[in-house]
């Protein structure tokens, strides 16, 4: 997704729970993963190249590095490594066929509203059909250019990230569904880290008015 997007969902999903300050902090974490040095080499970031066990082992890393840092007094270390597995997580959705599938299972001739998606089906985030973007690189980088864009994708194989991306609305109407799925998924992981944390911890965490006391 592009970084304005990364950041709205972000907001959107933790505006609630997180201080400004802690806040700021966790999207800046996010869309820093889509800087050049976290493009090249770093298909775990970002669900590219079918890069499923890889990414989904980058958020659990980054998962484990969070209790340590608050118990190290190291708060903004814990929230960027949120942002970061935050970033990878919405990614899921913009950069694989996840949203294909979850409606190909739909009963026939009904379309789900995209508020109705699950972002967490069991049957297929580890379904044999899931299918991320392939990047082929050189020519692939050149579909960034917007102005070559068009001259450039139509020479790119059908599963190359360029053609399978819901990264902004103008990859048309399945880019909602992305969207909703990436907001919901946002807020899962910050209750799945709610669920193992103190009063105290999740306090800290939020940087909430209790954790100055």
């Amino acid at each position: 997704m592009l970084r304005r997007i990364h950041a709205e969902i972000t907001r959107r999903a933790l505006g609630k729970v997180f201080s400004p300050r802690a806040l700021e902090i966790i999207v800046a974490s996010n869309i820093k993963q889509d800087a050049l040095s976290g493009q090249l080499g770093h298909n775990e970031y970002h669900f590219d190249n079918n890069a499923f066990e890889k990414s989904k082992a980058y958020i659990e890393e980054q998962r484990a590095l969070i209790f340590p840092a608050l118990k190290h007094a190291e708060v903004e270390s814990a929230w960027a490594a949120f942002g970061r597995l935050t970033h990878t997580a919405q990614d899921f959705y913009a950069h694989t066929n996840y949203i294909d599938l979850w409606l190909s299972c739909q009963e026939s001739g009904m379309i789900p509203s995209p508020a109705e998606l699950d972002p967490l089906d069991p049957d297929l985030i580890d379904s044999p059909a899931l299918r991320s973007g392939k990047l082929y690189y050189p020519f692939e980088a050149l579909t960034f250019i917007p102005a070559l864009r068009k001259f450039v994708v139509p020479f790119l194989p059908r599963d190359s990230h360029a053609w399978m991306n819901l990264d902004s609305a103008e990859r048309g109407p399945l880019f909602e569904y992305a969207y909703q799925a990436a907001v919901r998924r946002t807020r899962y992981e910050f209750d799945l880290i709610e669920r193992g944390f103190s009063s105290n911890d999740l306090a800290l965490f939020q940087d909430s008015l209790e954790s100055h006391a």
